[in-house]
């Protein structure tokens, strides 16, 4: 044992083999226990925890919680009494000779180690440095690495090349704000971090690379939520001469493995149900359903059309049929009706059907004998059954609040199984849809994606129907990946932009790399590119996303450990030709 080492062995991997063996162990004070003269030390790293006795008191001079110390010692026995079989350790601990403190005497951490999940999240990410020593989180650091190192072999085994794209890019108009960085030898000229490498990775398919893959960072200059940060990854893949088909399986065989390889939960079984767009809307309310619940939503316009109810004339009437809750007290359907006035209804109706056939509710006076007879026939409901109501005149908005108050219902009556994980792939999405906050049509999906040979010519169809082949894979409710096949139609992709607002010069000028390669060929070519940080969400069952993410900013996007965004001094702001607006 030579006296220099930092250590000969990590805190977890001493056993009763290793009675009697003299070691070296590096890492933190996790505590520091007295018990009348003998003290107990327990020394923590990256691997785990091992107890350290000391005899001297002198030894622990100057040592603290959180210190970094390097002990030598002999392992030995510990006393029946002490065994501790939570950890690997729990049979040993080492017998301390000497010990020496490898930094500064360390300050009092601003949270507990072992509480910090339960510590204001302000305050986990401005420390982020200690609370990455809780056991919890490195795990979660630790699983990204394991979860990437995988999806890299199996990327390289299915024949992808990796190759890394630009981020200094420049901007282009794909859906989301770009985050862009000012040139200082190009004054006036900015350039763009990448939205996603979609333009980079069709160039590498026209310069005939095949197949292609990379760990893709992605920058969307957009408010952050739970499930989307400044900064996320994806696995990003393109690949020549595809049918959707062979992109589709690809995408199974990489969810399906690495959450049947990482994840304790039950795993939809291959090839994953396929749902249209446009049945996922009708059926779900949504086009990244949760299939754990089991209720589908059901159209009653047809059935309703002769009402007389006003809040159901020329509308939209969507309907949750849900068995065997009719006995529920009126205070858990009052938090139905409160639920659905958060999320911006005006209200919702429901009955319950009686045993003697008639119904009992807040609308049933204004349904006819005729109509009562015609919902319990064409939506099959059964004694105690409650039928819900939700109608708007926009049949968007019916659906995604059918779709919020389905999943509502599924989460108050625990229709959910948390220990699965249901893949489906929606697809068939629209290419375009009507943005009602703009008054404009805008992509739906993928401006690059390919339409329906039947939808080349745009002109002969109404904007609305026009089907892409472009997809989504879901789980559990969550988009997990977006892919397509690409349009290589220079007059069609021109055509989709000026329809939504662009002109034909300033499309050939922004997307200028791209309109000259497809010039000199190009192979047919498709791909997609999976979520990193939403598998690991549902791998280790995190509700947010920056739970994943080593070094995360805070939910309104700023890193307060490192003080970003921040302001450019008056030297720096000269050098890039940028003269700060003042505000009014």
């Amino acid at each position: 044992m030579k006296a220099n080492f930092y250590r000969t062995n990590n805190c977890n991997e001493l056993t009763i083999n290793d009675l009697d063996k003299e070691v070296i162990l590096s890492g933190f004070v996790n505590t520091i226990r007295d018990h009348g003269g003998v003290m107990f030390l327990d020394l923590r790293d990256s691997f785990g925890i091992t107890q350290v006795v000391v005899h001297d008191e002198k030894l622990l001079e100057g040592i603290s919680k959180e210190s970094v110390v390097r002990v030598t010692g002999k392992v030995i026995k510990r006393d029946e009494e002490t065994i501790n079989e939570k950890i690997n350790t729990g049979l040993i601990e080492v017998e301390c000779k000497t010990l020496e403190l490898l930094s500064e005497k360390a300050m009092t951490p601003p949270f507990e180690i072992d509480s910090s999940k339960e510590t204001k999240e302000e305050v986990r990410l401005k420390y982020r440095y200690i609370d990455m020593r809780n056991p919890k989180v490195a795990k979660n650091i630790k699983l990204r690495s394991e979860v990437l190192h995988f999806l890299r072999g199996k990327m390289h085994n299915l024949g992808f090349t990796e190759v890394q794209t630009p981020i200094l890019t420049a901007s282009s108009p794909e859906g989301a704000r770009d985050f862009v960085v000012p040139s200082r030898n190009f004054k006036g000229k900015f350039y763009a971090l990448p939205q996603a490498p979609q333009i980079y990775k069709q160039l590498l398919m026209v310069g005939g690379l095949d197949k292609y893959f990379q760990i893709a960072p992605c920058f969307r200059d957009e408010d952050a939520r739970k499930d989307r940060t400044l900064e996320f990854y994806q696995l990003d893949f393109e690949m020549s001469f595809p049918e959707e088909s062979d992109i589709l399986e690809i995408g199974e065989d990489i969810f399906y493995d690495v959450f049947s390889t990482f994840s304790d939960k039950k795993v939809s079984p291959k090839p994953f149900r396929q749902i249209s767009y446009k049945d996922a809307m009708n059926d779900y309310g949504t086009d990244k359903p949760d299939l754990r619940n089991p209720l589908i939503i059901k159209d009653a316009t047809e059935v309703l059309k002769e009402t007389t109810f006003g809040p159901f004339k020329n509308s939209n009437i969507k309907v949750i049929v849900v068995d065997d809750i009719g006995s529920k007290p009126n205070s858990w359907f009052n938090e139905i009706v409160d639920f659905a006035s958060s999320i911006g209804m005006p209200g919702i109706g429901y009955i319950t059907l009686l045993e003697d056939g008639t119904f009992k509710g807040p609308i049933d006076k204004f349904l006819s004998e005729e109509e009562r007879n015609n919902l319990i026939k064409e939506f099959d409901m059964k004694t105690n059954s409650v039928m819900f109501f939700i109608a708007n005149k926009n049949l968007k908005v019916a659906q995604t609040f059918a779709g919020q108050i389905r999943d509502e219902l599924g989460r108050k009556l625990e229709l959910i199984d948390n220990n699965k994980l249901e893949l489906c792939i929606i697809k068939d999405f629209p290419m375009f849809e009507y943005d009602e906050k703009l008054k404009k049509w805008d992509f739906c999906h993928n401006p690059f994606s390919k339409p329906y040979d039947e939808f080349k010519d745009y002109d002969n169809h109404n904007i609305e129907d026009i089907i892409a082949h472009q997809f989504d894979f879901v789980c559990n409710g969550c988009e997990m990946a977006s892919g397509a096949l690409r349009n290589t139609d220079l007059d069609l992709i021109t055509k989709g932009f000026v329809k939504v607002g662009y002109t034909e010069d300033v499309i050939e000028k922004r997307f200028n790399s791209m309109f000259t390669a497809f010039k000199y060929g190009v192979p047919p070519h498709g791909g997609m590119a999976p979520g990193i940080d939403r598998i690991l969400m549902l791998i280790l069952d995190e509700p947010n996303l920056r739970e994943v993410q080593t070094f995360p900013t805070n939910s309104t996007g700023q890193d307060q450990m490192m003080g970003s965004p921040s302001v450019l001094d008056d030297k720096q702001l000269k050098e890039l030709g940028i003269e700060i607006a003042k505000e009014e």
